[in-house]
């Protein structure tokens, strides 16, 4: 079993969008799923609940004994994609300690930069407690294709000490109507672009968690 959270402290990084799109892309790649939503405002068991065809399914945990819950409720997944919290301390490091991969959406804006630097802190702290056993990746998210700033962006994310995964999600109108729906771009563009960032994402994530295995198998 693997356990991704999808986390950042300030709203509007496009997190649901993330956790959502991941859950799914890992969903058609035929593997067990259990997209968890610890957000108190609830919005990843609203996209659940307005398409009920999908399958994919979505529990809501939105208390500081997540990590713990997740133990009686995970039998038989081979994925959880946990939605995380904005501004809440406690629900994040719950979810940390949960993790084995922690993805954190940074839209390219120098405020959304800046507003990572205490959820770094506990993903460092993390890593170092677990002596290297949790990975995790800075995604840009909501990027403007055609700009520079995503790429200025990068070299700012990298100076937190954290990597940058090479694939962004970009800014595309799919993502809201497909929300709207209950839906992801899979079902809406099968054949577009986004689903191909999406997919690129997926064997990133898949990557970073393979390599935390062989740390762990090594050690």
């Amino acid at each position: 079993m693997a356990v991704v959270a999808v986390l950042n402290q300030k709203g509007g990084s496009g997190k649901t969008t993330v956790a959502t799109h991941l859950a799914r892309a890992f969903q058609l790649d035929g593997k067990s799923v259990l997209l968890v939503d610890s957000d108190p405002q609830g919005s990843a068991r609203d996209w659940g609940a307005v398409d009920e065809t999908i399958m994919v399914p979505v529990v809501g945990l939105d208390r500081p004994s997540l990590d713990r819950d997740l133990r009686t409720i995970s039998r038989g997944i081979d994925w959880i994609i946990i939605d995380g919290a904005p501004q809440t301390a406690d629900l994040s490091i719950a979810a940390l300690r949960a993790a084995d991969v922690v993805i954190i959406p940074v839209q390219p804006s120098p405020y959304d930069v800046w507003a990572t630097a205490d959820l770094v802190r506990l993903v460092k702290q993390r890593i170092e407690v677990t002596h290297g056993r949790l990975a995790a990746a800075f995604l840009i998210s909501r990027a403007i294709k055609g700009t520079r700033i995503s790429k200025d962006v990068r070299g700012t994310l990298e100076e937190y000490g954290l990597p940058v995964l090479n694939t962004k999600i970009a800014q595309r109108v799919v993502y809201p109507i497909s929300a709207a729906h209950g839906r992801t771009v899979f079902e809406l563009e099968p054949g577009g672009e986004a689903v191909s960032e999406i997919k690129k994402v997926m064997n990133e994530v898949r990557a970073m968690f393979n390599a935390i295995n062989k740390t762990t198998a090594a050690d």
